[in-house]
C-alpha cells in the first residue's frame, strides 16, 4: 500500500492493501477503496463511495456520495477478466453514478477524459470511452462500448444504446433515445432520436469562426438532403471533397470512420 503521509482518511473509510492514494486526496466517512484502486493527486471521495477494481482516477477529480466507480461489468460474457477503469483528472461525478470496467470484446478498458461532469444517477457502461469536457445530465445511461466525442452534452434521462457514437460537441436533448450514431456539432431531439439542427449555441460559446459555421450548415444540409440521390455515406464521402473547413470536415471524418450504427437523420 502506498498512501501519501498529506492524504486525508476518515477513520470509517477501509483501503485495501495495495491501493495507491496521491498527495492531498480526501478519503471521506464510509468510503471503501480497494487494493488495485490508484488516486492521484487532490482526487476526494466525499463519502460513501466504492472504488473497486483495477480503477485509476486522475487528479483533482471529486465523487460524491454512493459513487459506485470500477464495478463489475453488466454483461453476462464477463467471465472475470482483468481489466480496468481509467479516469482522467478534474471530472466532477455526482451523486449514485455508476461506472464499470471494461471486457475483453472492449479491449479491457472503460476510459474517461478529462474535466467532466458526470450528474447524479448516470451510468458509464463497460468498454465506454467518454472524451473531454463532456456534460452528462441526471438518470442518463451509457450502454456498453458507447463513444462520446469531446465537449458533448446529453440531456437528463436520455439513453445512449450500447455501440453508438456520439459526435464532438453534439447535444442530446433530454427524454432522448439515442440509437443511432449522432453527427458532431448536432442537435437530436425526440422520443426517438432525429437531427433537429446544429448545437448553435455550443458552437457560439466555443468561439467558433462563422464561416467555418456556414461551411458546416451546407455540408450537413447536403449530406442529408433526401432529394438527393445515394446514400448518406455516398454523400459524405463526396462531401469530404467539398468542405475542408475544420468543423465540416470533422463531421465527415465522424461519418466515414467505421461503425456497426446508422446515423441520426431528420425527421422525414
Amino acid at each position: 500500500m502506498s498512501i501519501d503521509p498529506s492524504t486525508r482518511i476518515h477513520p470509517s473509510a477501509i483501503v485495501e492493501d495495495g491501493a495507491e492514494i496521491g498527495a492531498d486526496a480526501v478519503v471521506g466517512p464510509f468510503c471503501t477503496v480497494g487494493p488495485k484502486v490508484k488516486l492521484a493527486a487532490g482526487v476526494e471521495l466525499r463519502s460513501h463511495v466504492v472504488v473497486e477494481g483495477a480503477t485509476s482516477i486522475g487528479e483533482g477529480t471529486r465523487v460524491w456520495p454512493f459513487a459506485v466507480l470500477g464495478a463489475q461489468p453488466q454483461d453476462l460474457k464477463y467471465a472475470g477478466e482483468e481489466s480496468r477503469l481509467e479516469i482522467g483528472a478534474r471530472n466532477m461525478i455526482r451523486e449514485h453514478v455508476t461506472m464499470n470496467l471494461g471486457t475483453e470484446g472492449g479491449g479491457y478498458l472503460t476510459r474517461v477524459g478529462d474535466g467532466c461532469l458526470f450528474m447524479a444517477s448516470t451510468h458509464v457502461g463497460h468498454d465506454c470511452i467518454v472524451g473531454n469536457g463532456v456534460i452528462i445530465a441526471n438518470n442518463a445511461p451509457l450502454g456498453g462500448h458507447v463513444i462520446v466525442e469531446d465537449r458533448a452534452i446529453i440531456g437528463g434521462n436520455a439513453a445512449v444504446h450500447q455501440h453508438s457514437r456520439i459526435g464532438r460537441g453534439a447535444i442530446v436533448g433530454g427524454l432522448t433515445g439515442v440509437e443511432r450514431d449522432v453527427i458532431p456539432y448536432a442537435s437530436v431531439t425526440g422520443d426517438r432520436a432525429r437531427l433537429a439542427g446544429l448545437n448553435l449555441v455550443g458552437l457560439r460559446r466555443a468561439k467558433a469562426d462563422r464561416a467555418h459555421i456556414a461551411d458546416l450548415r451546407a455540408c450537413v444540409d447536403f449530406i442529408f438532403d433526401a432529394s438527393a440521390e445515394g446514400g448518406v455515406a455516398a454523400r459524405a464521402q463526396e462531401a469530404a471533397t467539398r468542405w475542408t473547413t475544420p468543423l465540416a470536415a470533422d463531421v465527415c471524418r465522424f461519418m466515414l470512420a467505421e461503425s456497426s450504427r446508422h446515423f441520426v437523420t431528420p425527421r422525414d
